[in-house]
């Protein structure tokens, strides 16, 4: 199956879900449902094109490609793990949504940082 994120790839995806999370919902397959979405998302919540940025191969610094990449699989996480209800208890599910939410809202406020984001770009 094709990995079809731009900056949110699978991988990063099953590591912030954890093992726990249902095998299915973290297949790439499963993922690929949300991930297009969610880099979308992205784009617009914080005003800015990273996507084709990304695929254009601008100037973008380590950390905001980290940031972008966190975002996307932490955002997409989320649904892997509300996709499989059965897979953990609702204790620990609650848990881990709200690390991956954390982790969410710190990622787009590095990326939303209009004169970070402007240097990271290389336009600074």
């Amino acid at each position: 199956m094709v990995d079809d994120g731009i900056y949110t790839k699978n991988a990063d995806i099953q590591a912030l879900a954890g093992v726990n999370a249902g095998a299915t919902a973290k297949l790439t397959a499963a993922t690929d449902v949300y991930v297009l979405n969610v880099e979308a998302v992205i784009d617009i919540e914080t005003g800015f094109d990273w996507s084709s940025a990304w695929t254009a191969g601008t100037i973008l610094d380590i950390t905001l490609r980290n940031a972008l990449i966190q975002a996307g699989a932490s955002r997409c996480a989320m649904f892997v793990i509300n996709a499989d209800l059965t897979s953990m208890g609702s204790r620990e599910r609650e848990t881990i949504l709200d690390f991956l939410n954390t982790i969410y809202s710190d990622s787009i406020k590095i990326i939303k940082d209009k004169d970070g984001a402007a240097m990271m770009r290389g336009e600074a």
